[in-house]
Formats: C-alpha cells, structure tokens, sequence
C-alpha cells in the first residue's frame, strides 16, 4: 500500500490518566502514517480523515470516530500493538482497531467475522470500504487493480451484511 516505509513510534504510551482527544488522536496518526501513500500516490493521511468523517456523518461515537483515525495503524505498522495496549483510549477503541486490523494468513471470513463480533467495528470497517471504493477514487488506478479491489470490496461487503 505505502510507497514510503512507515514510520515506528518511539515514544511512550501516553498516560492513561489523561486520555486522548480527538485531536490528539488525529495529531498522532497523521504523525504515525507521515510519509505514506495510497495506491494512487495520495497522501495516505487523506483516507484516514476520509474514513473518519463517513464514521461521524453515519453517527459514529468518539471511540468509533477515534478507530477510525487509527484504524490502519497497526495493520500498517504505524504503531505496534504494544502501544495500542497501553495507549490512553478507551477498551473500546481498542477493540475495534484490533477488530479491523488483517491479519497474515487470515481468511476473510474470519476477519469480518471478529468485525461482527466487535461492537462498533462495523462502522469504522464501512466507512473504510466506502472510502475505498469511492469510484473517483479507485478511477485513477488501472484497470487489472480497479477489477481487483472492486471485487474484493464488494466481498467484504456481503461477507459484513453491507448493501
């Protein structure tokens, strides 16, 4: 997905006392997927506030709204899940990070199994796809790729109960 390798976050998990604001969420992963591009060679960051604003125009959560800042963090190896363990966010937000997040090897079916599972991930997950299948969007790949990710989209779809 990236053209630039990802950047590893050094720094301390953040106090859990004081937890994280949107912003701040916002602020740490622009930091974290600095430098990335799509597969368009778009800012990588644009996806990441796209995802987040179709959650809260669907009527996400703060949590939901702060997954989906983060929602390709770990996938990405933006941040580790070390981190996201002992980051200042709610159990929730880290559940549906770690929900959406693919893992090597793993079917799809099981993967949209565990976002059905997680309460609130299937809103960060349609926002993602929304996004990612956004006809302009996906207009400026080539053709063998747009086939490719348009079907494996609408797979994912079905598989989530998504019209």
């Amino acid at each position: 997905m990236a053209d630039a390798p990802p950047p590893t976050s050094s720094a301390a998990a953040p106090d859990p006392a004081e937890p994280l604001s949107l912003a701040e969420v916002e602020a740490l992963a622009r930091r974290a997927h600095s430098g990335q591009t799509d597969k368009a060679g778009r800012p990588y960051t644009e996806h990441l506030a796209a995802v987040a604003a179709g959650v809260r125009a669907r009527g996400g959560s703060d949590e939901q709204i702060a997954a989906a800042w983060l929602h390709d963090a770990v996938e990405d190896g933006a941040l580790s899940r070390e981190w996201l363990a002992g980051a200042a966010l709610g159990a929730a937000t880290k559940a549906m990070v770690l929900a959406v997040t693919k893992r090597a090897g793993e079917p799809v079916e099981a993967y949209t199994a565990r976002i059905l599972a997680t309460p609130g991930a299937l809103l960060v997950k349609e926002s993602d796809l929304a996004h990612n299948a956004d006809p302009a969007r996906l207009a400026v790949l080539d053709a063998p790729t747009r086939e490719r990710l348009t079907a494996k989209y609408a797979r994912v779809r079905g598989l989530l109960g998504l019209r």
